[in-house]
């Protein structure tokens, strides 16, 4: 199966990578992908993904379309899927900062309505 790409929107998934808007630290709620803001409501609901691997695709588009390493759903991403890997606790802290980012980015209204 082949596929075009453009030199400013490349994928190695379903998930498109638009290198306009690279860790650009502005995130639009509107220009999430469906599945990325799936996979991050899961990971600060009550049942979070278990998939490491569904995981690591939700860090990889908060690595690229975010504030990049310090991109705090990145690095929750990347805490969940380390604790997932394991099977130690998670840091709390990153989880608080992962949560009140999502506030910031537009996918709450507040922390509380998250979970």
């Amino acid at each position: 199966m082949s596929q075009q790409q453009s030199p400013d929107n490349v994928s190695i998934d379903e998930i498109p990578v638009d290198i306009d808007t690279t860790q650009s630290a502005e995130v639009d709620p509107a220009d999430v992908p469906d599945e990325i803001e799936s996979i991050t409501r899961g990971l600060a609901g009550e049942q979070p993904p278990t998939n490491p691997i569904v995981v690591l695709k939700a860090a990889r588009w908060w690595y690229l379309h975010g504030k990049g390493g310090t991109d705090p759903a990145f690095q929750w991403a990347i805490e969940w899927a380390r604790h997932l890997a394991t099977d130690t606790p998670s840091d709390v802290g990153r989880f608080d900062e992962f949560l009140e980012y999502l506030v910031t980015v537009g996918f709450a209204d507040e922390r509380h309505e998250l979970r």
